[in-house]
């Protein structure tokens, strides 16, 4: 919502500019996507990682949970 008030006090001020930003929005968010993807991924790695080596760790300190 604060994003959307922000875009109309731009628009305005500076309607160029604010249309520039509404029509250049889908274009940097869709050059952006593949760093979203890969983010995505290397968390998951390192969340198996992690449990990899916590694995043992939980094990021995409760082993009534499991």
């Amino acid at each position: 919502m604060l994003a959307f008030l922000l875009w109309c006090i731009l628009f305005v001020f500076c309607w160029p500019l604010a249309i520039l930003a509404l029509v250049a929005y889908p274009f940097v968010w869709l050059l952006l996507l593949p760093f979203r993807i890969l983010g995505v991924a290397v968390d998951g790695v390192l969340e198996i990682i992690y449990l990899a080596i916590t694995l043992p760790l939980r094990l021995l300190s409760a082993p009534s949970r499991i």
